[in-house]
C-alpha cells in the first residue's frame, strides 16, 4: 500500500550483478532530491548462480549481510519511500522469489525485480537528471555485471531502449575465468560480444544519435584507467584510448599482475570483459568519443519514485499506450473501471484496501479485454499473456504478474490456484481485487451506459450485493449471472449475496 504523505527523504537501492548500491536523498522545496548519503558493496551476485541457475546458499548469505547493512540506514523510513530493484542475475535465478523473501525482510523494504527494458529506461532517467539539459538526441551506455543497457533520448525520455545479454561479470566469466590474459582469449570474448550486438547495430549506430554518454563502474572506471595512465585526452574514452588499455592488458598476462593506475583490486578480476564489451559497441556503434555520467539506475529510480510521490507516475500512461495499441474497446473499459472503481470505494475500508490495490484495478479494468486483440475464444488467458510478458515502462516483473493475475481471472475460472504465483502476503488483496473487476464486469455485459444500482457492502465476513428487487427482476440474465458468480467466488473463500 501506498504512504499517504510525502516523504522528507527517500532512497533507491540497486540489486546488481556486480554491486549493490543505495542512494538516500532529501527531497528539496519544488519536488527536487541532494543526495545525502551513498553505500556501494561489491557482491558480484553473478557469480553466485550455479550450473542450474539457481543462488548458492554462500552468495545469499553474502548479498543479505550486504542488505542488513543497508536495512540499518533505512529500515526506519516510511511505507513507500525506498525503492529497491533486482536486475540481470535475479531475472536469470530460478530461485530468485525465494531469496527476494528474505532479502526485503533484510532491508526492510520491497524488492521487485525489473525487465531489462526497465532498467534501460531507468538508467537514462538517471543519467538525464545529472547532465546539462540539451536538446541533442543521446546514446547512453550502461555495462553492469550481467547484462548492458543501451538507450537512445532526448530530455527526459528514452526513445529506444535494449538490454543485451553482456556484462563485465558474464563476459569474464566465460572467457577470462583461468585469469590469462591471452590474445586468443581476447579475440574469442570480442567476437562474441559482436555478435551478441549485431542485431541492434542498425538501431543504436551513430547515424541515430550526437552525443555518446556511459554509466556505471565498468566504464567509469575505464575512463579513469585510460586518462591516469596517459591514454585520453582528459575529455572521455576514445578508441585509441581502449586500443592501448587493450594492449596493456594483454602485456600484463594474467589478472593478478594488472597494476594499471586507477583500477581497484574489487573492480580488476572482472574489468577485462568490461572493456570487451565496451570495444565492441566502440566498433559496431561507431563511437567515436563516449563522456562518463554521473547517474545510472538508482538515481533514474529515486527520480522514478519521485514522480510516482508527486502524481507523476509513468505507469498510467503505459496502460493508457498498451490499450491503444492492442485496439481495446476504450468505452467498455472506462464502464467496466468507473464501476469497479465504485465497488472499490466501498470496500477498501473493510477489506483493507489502499490507494496502490485501486490502481492496480483500474488498470486490471483498462486491459480485461486486451486478449480479444488475439481470439475471443479465451481471450482472459490471451490477455494474461500479453500483460505478463510485454514491456510495460515503469512496471516491475511483480506489478506486472498482478496485472496479469487479475486479467486472466476476471471470467471463467476463479479458485485459488490461479493466485499460487504471487506471494502469500499479497495473495489475498489480489483474490479480493479480482472479486471486485469479476462484478463490475458481470455488471457491464449489456455494454451500455445504463446506471447500475448495485452497492456493495461487507457484513460477517461476507460480501453483500445489494439492488432494488424490480430492477433485478427486469434483468433475469444478470441475476443468472450473479448466482454463477456465488459459485466461483466460493472457491476462493468469499461469501458471496444477494440482497
Amino acid at each position: 500500500m501506498k504512504q499517504t504523505s510525502i516523504p522528507q527523504q527517500v532512497a533507491a537501492v540497486d540489486l546488481g550483478s556486480n554491486s549493490f548500491h543505495m542512494i538516500v536523498a532529501h527531497i528539496e522545496s519544488g519536488g527536487h532530491l541532494r543526495v545525502i548519503d551513498r553505500l556501494k558493496e561489491m557482491v558480484r551476485l553473478r557469480g553466485g548462480l550455479d550450473e542450474f541457475n539457481q543462488l548458492t546458499p554462500q552468495a545469499q548469505e553474502h548479498a543479505l549481510e550486504c542488505l542488513r547493512r543497508f536495512g540499518q540506514r533505512v529500515r526506519n523510513f516510511p511505507l513507500g519511500s525506498v525503492r529497491a530493484l533486482g536486475t540481470n542475475t535475479l531475472r536469470l535465478a530460478r530461485n530468485a522469489e525465494e531469496f527476494l523473501a528474505l532479502a526485503s525482510a533484510a532491508l526492510g523494504h520491497p524488492i521487485d525485480i525489473i525487465g531489462g527494458r526497465e532498467e534501460a529506461r531507468l538508467v537514462y532517467l538517471g543519467v538525464a537528471h545529472t547532465i546539462a539539459p540539451s536538446g541533442e538526441r543521446r546514446l547512453v551506455v550502461d555495462i553492469g555485471g550481467g547484462s548492458t543497457e543501451l538507450i537512445i533520448g532526448e530530455g527526459f525520455e528514452a526513445l529506444q531502449t535494449e538490454s543485451l545479454h553482456l556484462g563485465c561479470v558474464s563476459v569474464s566469466m566465460r572467457f577470462f575465468a583461468d585469469g590469462k590474459l591471452a590474445a586468443k582469449a581476447w579475440d574469442r570474448a570480442l567476437t562474441f560480444c559482436r555478435q551478441e550486438l549485431q542485431p541492434y547495430v542498425s538501431r543504436f549506430d551513430v547515424s541515430h544519435w550526437r552525443r555518446a554518454l556511459g554509466a556505471s563502474g565498468t566504464i567509469s572506471t575505464t575512463e579513469k584507467v585510460v586518462r591516469e595512465n596517459g591514454w585520453s585526452d582528459g575529455a572521455g574514452i576514445t578508441p585509441e584510448g581502449l586500443k592501448a588499455l587493450r594492449k596493456a592488458l594483454l602485456a600484463a598476462g594474467e589478472v593478478e599482475r594488472l597494476g594499471l593506475s586507477g583500477l581497484s583490486k574489487e573492480r580488476t578480476p572482472v574489468f577485462t570483459g568490461g572493456v570487451a564489451v565496451l570495444t565492441a559497441l566502440f566498433e559496431g556503434l561507431g563511437i567515436e568519443r563516449m563522456e562518463v555520467a554521473e547517474g545510472a539506475l538508482r538515481e533514474g529510480a529515486l527520480y522514478d519514485l519521485l514522480g510516482r510521490i508527486h502524481h507523476e507516475d509513468i505507469r498510467p500512461r503505459s496502460i493508457r499506450a498498451f490499450a491503444e495499441r492492442f485496439h481495446v474497446d476504450v468505452a467498455q473499459a472506462k464502464r467496466v473501471s468507473r464501476l469497479a472503481k465504485r465497488f472499490f470505494d466501498s470496500v477498501a475500508d473493510a477489506w483493507d484496501l489502499g490507494a496502490e490495490d485501486r490502481d492496480y484495478l483500474l488498470w486490471a479494468a483498462q486491459l480485461h479485454e486486451v486478449g480479444q486483440s488475439v481470439a475471443h475464444s479465451g481471450y482472459h488467458k490471451h490477455g494474461e499473456y500479453l500483460v505478463g510478458n510485454a514491456d510495460l515502462p515503469g512496471f516491475s516483473r511483480h506489478e506486472q504478474e498482478i496485472l496479469a493475475v487479475l486479467v486472466r481471472t476476471h471470467r471463467r475460472k476463479f479458485n485459488l490456484k490461479l493466485f499460487a504465483s504471487l506471494p502469500p502476503d499479497s495473495r489475498r488483496r489480489v483474490v479480493r481485487l479480482a472479486a471486485l473487476l469479476r462484478l463490475a464486469v458481470v455488471f457491464q455485459r449489456g455494454r451500455n451506459d445504463e446506471e447500475k444500482p448495485a452497492k456493495l457492502s461487507v457484513e460477517n465476513g461476507s460480501l453483500k450485493v445489494g439492488l432494488p428487487e424490480e430492477w433485478l427482476a427486469s434483468r433475469p440474465l444478470t441475476r443468472a449471472d450473479i448466482e454463477s458468480e456465488q459459485d466461483a467466488f466460493g472457491q476462493v473463500k468469499i461469501n458471496l449475496l444477494l440482497v
